[in-house]
């Protein structure tokens, strides 16, 4: 019987720089996603890739003395080295500058024009450049970009407009007929109240204020705007025809079945790209799930101080299957997850090299001790077992359910209540107690060999998700991987077949005060590495420098600064701004007084980390409201050119109110 087919994608990885883990989750996510698809016996298609068009490219090429196309193949080799070295499986790598995908959005903006969706006229807005986009003054959030936080500056163009409208109704019935469309419900509700019941804006499709771009073959001074040529790589990269030739592959597997994206680009996903779709007459995809973000718990750690976290660097200390499990499983559905050095070490200690790695340690050392590593089934069943077998005939159902609702995190939970059942079973049964009394080896071989039965089934589960770790315990229990249909059943594992005569250690127990040790000393040797190196560009594109330049103020007399009151202040308490994504309101204590001051910075710290801290506030700032809260200063802050962030503290301890001078 013919499998039925399952289409899904990710988001296309931009080509600005390195991919962070944050950025790399998508992809474990997605490969965890399309792993256990197949296991159900779909015939899976996943498709991910680069998206490498727009101002922000060509900026940093030029910066980097390269061609946009050189600076594009540089990035794009290193974002499939990451994707590759975490162990995914896509089968499919689109980039937007591949010819066959430049030829059909040149066709597709022609149809677009020729049926009358697209206009020409000229845009006059605010413009953020890192996000690429266009917006009134109305839309910004305390005037800065609504998406990224970053500075907006004004521009004016000509260019070419979809008209958004003319398909927004269709669009709104779409979503309210079918609400498994958008997912999880929050992004649903936050796209309709939003942006479609207001009223959509049409959208500029076009851009002629730089080059690096597809160009529109009726009139060549515009290239094609970033989201209709990214957007459209979901079709293209299956063999879409704008000329009705598409490919056999393009038939058996459109609509998409998921699309996999970051609950940033949402919008993108949920209405322009319907709205393209139903100007070409094509069905929409069934799913877009926007997944949260996967956040730094160490306030410390920044871009501008060359400590971000990479997906290479922590393989390095942890393993692949490591940081896998850990960015799947501290991921919450719908919240947003964190993610630090001393969480990784916890989690690696706790979950992997204790519950996991020490399960499957103990079982085959205890197979061999007793039993030269024959692993025999001698029927002397006690009550004790029948829980053991209930979880794990249990856990393939249970894991499905989780998947199928694409709770992720929960269905890894789900396998690991398997392996914890199993070092209580330890407990419950105590082996070495079994083996003092002759008389009660075959009990003895009964609960090893349920031990190693249930290992095998849950080492079968965990495939999806760990694919190297599953292996390797199938291997050393002389076990073969059951299919989801088998899992039902426990007592699989023949009777008689033999265990590794030598374990090997699945997770090493890592100290973590020697990591973060190690850790700081080699960000320490990169940054003096960098500072070495200030005002040289790499060729790649990829190395940010040491120092960043910014756009000058005008200049300011001695006395205009000596207007500003600059203090030390001491963070008392800090809370959330309810209904807001970026305000933190803190109560500051300066000298004998505590300030109320309110800032955006909720996206770079959490109130917990920031209580304690000795920061540089203006304390004479005529006092504002923000969100309905009176703020009576500023908190002072550093910004690099990635949009982080970091509160500025004094080098060493001192007093609360001490003058900045």
């Amino acid at each position: 019987m013919a499998r039925k087919p399952y289409y899904m994608t990710t988001a296309i990885a931009y080509t600005s720089g390195k991919p962070h883990i944050g950025n790399t989750y998508e992809i474990v996510l997605a490969d965890s996603i399309a792993r256990y698809r197949r296991e159900q016996g779909y015939d899976v298609f996943f498709q991910t890739g680069t998206d490498e068009h727009g101002q922000k490219v060509e900026l940093k090429a030029g910066e980097a003395g390269v061609t946009p196309k050189e600076f594009v193949d540089n990035v794009a080799g290193e974002i499939r080295r990451i994707w590759d070295l975490m162990d995914t499986s896509y089968d499919k790598f689109i980039r937007t500058t591949d010819a066959d995908h430049e030829i059909q959005i040149q066709k597709m903006f022609k149809k677009f024009y020729e049926q009358g969706d697209i206009y020409k006229g000229y845009y006059e807005g605010l413009y953020c450049t890192p996000c690429e986009a266009f917006f009134t003054e109305s839309q910004l959030v305390d005037g800065k970009c609504p998406d990224c936080g970053r500075e907006v500056k004004p521009a004016k163009e000509e260019a070419y407009f979809f008209k958004m409208s003319k398909y927004a109704p269709a669009l709104i019935e779409h979503i309210n007929a079918h609400p498994e469309f958008i997912q999880p419900v929050s992004r649903k509700n936050e796209m309709m109240n939003n942006f479609l019941l207001p009223g959509l804006q049409d959208l500029c499709v076009s851009r002629t204020s730089f080059k690096w771009g597809i160009p529109v073959d009726f009139d060549p001074k515009h290239v094609v705007y970033v989201w209709l040529d990214a957007l459209s790589n979901y079709i293209t990269g299956i063999g879409y025809d704008c000329d009705g030739e598409s490919s056999d592959q393009f038939k058996k597997f459109w609509p998409a079945d998921l699309h996999l994206i970051g609950k940033d680009i949402i919008r993108f996903h949920t209405i322009y790209w319907p709205i393209f779709l139903m100007a070409l007459g094509l069905p929409l995809p069934k799913q877009v799930f926007g997944h949260p973000w996967l956040l730094q718990g160490d306030g410390k750690m920044s871009k501008s101080k060359g400590n971000v976290l990479y997906a290479d660097d922590l393989v390095d200390y942890f393993g692949v299957d490591a940081v896998r499990y850990f960015v799947l499983h501290e991921m919450p559905f719908d919240n947003d997850g964190v993610i630090s050095w001393e969480l990784l070490v916890e989690r690696l200690n706790s979950d992997l090299a204790n519950t996991l790695g020490n399960l499957v340690n103990r079982t085959i050392s205890m197979s061999n001790k007793y039993f030269g590593g024959v692993v025999e089934n001698t029927g002397v069943m006690e009550p004790v077992d029948e829980e053991l077998k209930q979880v794990a005939c249990e856990a393939a159902d249970k894991v499905s359910a989780k998947m199928d609702e694409l709770r992720v995190a929960d269905a890894i939970s789900e396998i690991f209540v398997l392996f914890k059942r199993c070092n209580k079973y330890i407990d419950e049964t105590m082996p070495w107690a079994l083996a003092k009394d002759e008389a009660k080896k075959p009990r003895l071989a009964t609960v090893l060999y349920n031990l190693v039965e249930g290992i095998c089934m849950g080492a079968s589960l965990l495939e999806s998700f760990m694919p190297s770790t599953s292996k390797k315990i199938l291997a050393q229990v002389n076990g073969t991987k059951r299919s989801l249909e088998e899992l039902k059943t426990f007592g699989l594992y023949p009777s008689g077949g033999r265990v590794t005569e030598k374990p090997e250690i699945l997770f090493a127990r890592l100290d973590v005060n020697e990591v973060l040790k190690d850790v700081e000393e080699k960000f320490a040797k990169a940054a003096g590495e960098n500072a070495g190196e200030a005002g040289n560009a790499e060729a790649a594109g990829n190395a940010e420098a040491a120092g960043m330049d910014v756009e000058a103020k005008p200049e300011v007399s001695i006395e205009d600064f000596g207007k500003l009151q600059f203090q030390v202040g001491e963070v008392v308490a800090c809370e959330a701004v309810k209904k807001s994504k970026k305000l933190l309101c803190f109560q500051v204590k300066v000298g004998s007084r505590v300030r109320q001051i309110v800032s955006g910075i909720k996206a770079h710290y959490t109130p917990e980390e920031v209580v304690g801290k000795k920061v540089m506030v203006i304390t004479n700032l005529k006092p504002a409201k923000l969100a309905g809260l009176l703020s009576e200063g500023m908190l002072l802050c550093a910004e690099d050119a990635e949009g982080n962030l970091a509160l500025m503290t004094p080098d060493k301890d001192m007093p609360s109110g001490a003058e900045i001078c």
